[in-house]
C-alpha cells in the first residue's frame, strides 16, 4: 500500500467514525457513546453487546463557539451540543443547519454525515456524523 493511501485507509477502518456505533449491557440496560467494554453502571464485562445507534435524539445541552481551535475558523459561530439519544447514551457532537439563536435544549435533532475538516498539511477530507435538526 503506498503512503497516499494509508492515511484514508486507517480512517475508514474505525466504523464508529461513520456510525453511531455503541454498546448496551444487557444487565442493567444501559447503552454507551462510544463502545464500552465494562459497563460504567454495574462493572459487567461480560454483558456488553454492540448497538448501532438510530441517530435520533434531543439536545441535552449545548454551547456556541465563537473563538475557535485552529482548523474550524470558517465554521464561526457554531454549535456544539451533547445529544441524548433515544436509546439512552448520549454523545457530543456539532449541530449544522441551525442558527445559534434557534437551538434549544430538548429540540430533536438527527445524525447526518458529514465533513468534519480538511487536513491543511495533506488535503485529506475527514467525514463523521454530525446532528440537525429533525
Amino acid at each position: 500500500m503506498t503512503k497516499e493511501f494509508a492515511v484514508p485507509f486507517h480512517w475508514r477502518r474505525f466504523k464508529e467514525r461513520y456510525q453511531l456505533v455503541g454498546s448496551v449491557c444487557d444487565h442493567c440496560k444501559k447503552s454507551y457513546y462510544p463502545q464500552r467494554v465494562i459497563c460504567p453502571s454495574c462493572r459487567r464485562g461480560s454483558h456488553m453487546k454492540e448497538m448501532i445507534f438510530s441517530g435520533k435524539g434531543n439536545v441535552h445541552s449545548f454551547t456556541v463557539i465563537r473563538v475557535p481551535p485552529e482548523g474550524f475558523k470558517e465554521y464561526v459561530p457554531y454549535i456544539i451540543a451533547i445529544v441524548e439519544l433515544e436509546e439512552g447514551a448520549k454523545v457530543l457532537s456539532q449541530v449544522v443547519d441551525c442558527e445559534p439563536d434557534d437551538i434549544k435544549i430538548g429540540m430533536a435533532v438527527k445524525s447526518c454525515f458529514r465533513r468534519i475538516r480538511t487536513e491543511s498539511n495533506t488535503g485529506l477530507v475527514l467525514y463523521g456524523f454530525k446532528f440537525r435538526q429533525e
